[in-house]
């Protein structure tokens, strides 16, 4: 218990450093993710321009900081386009001339709150009236510095939203790791993004205990696992089967010396039957240091694999923004 106490006290009082610490970086909105979005229903949006639209809204976001993968994925950037005019060029042969109006926008895709806009007129010319489309559309420059201004607002109104709305996070994972669903709480904590400084600091705190609980259950399920496996065949093939599942325990659960004490009797009987040690070793840190980064990491793979497994077809509210 002691070493137990002495690992989650080192590993949430580095992450609150570290999270200050975070707050002077230059990548701090990389820690703040936007998915992107683009609506079917656009005027003169074909599917390929559709596609076109969605990569350049992603390399917007990526080359401001926020591009990448995200376990909350309620943030979105947007975009609505506008034909403001369609003209027929003097020319031989005639072409087709599109001024494309394209408004982005940064908001709550859930609650359908636009945090930030902004506007650029394109220009295009093309045979037909699609490759006059698309080619304004590929006038979109992604590197345009006035996206700066527009990131950044979208980007403190989340920070915004997080810390006014923290009180009512956690609450959210203390009941789901109340109901045992302890994959949801973390993955709920974890996706907080360590610039929200606030109440990022705050769910390091909540997803320690959470976590711990996590692990004590599953070293329960895998040691019972373990003990069925042995007990149906006590040979070298149950102990491959026994050990699949003692691998998969934390050091830091409950039950951890229970767990020893079946791996030594495993390996005992192993060297009774064929005269050779069993080749299996537990899961085990060699100092305090690679126990809290191992701890990190496993927390965040928890949030990361839970929010990986949830369906992806969420229904947005953003019409209101055009």
């Amino acid at each position: 218990m002691k070493r137990i106490q002495i690992l989650m006290f080192l590993l949430f009082a580095s992450s609150a450093l570290f999270a200050q610490n975070s707050q002077t970086k230059s990548d701090d909105a990389a820690r703040i993710t936007l998915t992107t979005v683009v609506p079917d229903q656009i005027e003169g949006l074909t599917p390929a321009a559709q596609s076109n639209l969605e990569n350049k809204l992603s390399q917007i976001a990526s080359k401001n900081g926020m591009g990448g993968s995200s376990l909350n994925n309620r943030f979105i950037i947007t975009a609505n386009v506008v034909v403001a005019t369609k003209d027929i060029t003097a020319t031989a042969p005639p072409m087709h001339a599109y001024t494309l109006e394209i408004t982005l926008y940064i908001g709550d895709g859930i609650e359908g709150t636009l945090f930030s806009n902004t506007t650029v007129t394109l220009k295009g010319v093309g045979e037909t009236e699609t490759k006059a489309y698309m080619a304004a559309l590929k006038n979109l420059k992604v590197d345009d510095v006035k996206y700066q201004a527009f990131i950044e607002k979208g980007k403190q109104k989340i920070i915004e939203y997080y810390n006014g709305k923290c009180d009512f996070i956690l609450k959210e994972a203390e009941m789901l790791a109340n109901k045992n669903d302890f994959d949801a709480a973390i993955s709920k904590l974890v996706g907080i993004p360590e610039v929200c400084k606030e109440c990022y600091d705050k769910a390091m705190d909540a997803v320690a205990p959470i976590y711990k609980k996590q692990i004590d259950r599953q070293c329960k399920l895998n040691l019972a696992e373990a003990t069925s496996a042995w007990n149906k065949s006590q040979d070298s093939q149950g102990a491959s089967a026994a050990g699949s599942f003692l691998a998969k325990i934390d050091p830091a659960a409950a039950c951890y010396a229970e767990a020893t004490a079946l791996s030594s009797s495993i390996g005992k009987r192993i060297k009774e039957l064929d005269q050779r040690e069993w080749d299996f070793k537990l899961k085990q840190q060699k100092d305090e240091t690679d126990i809290r980064k191992a701890t990190i990491q496993a927390a965040r793979d928890i949030g990361v694999a839970y929010g990986n497994n949830q369906p992806r077809n969420v229904t947005y509210n953003y019409r209101s923004w055009w």
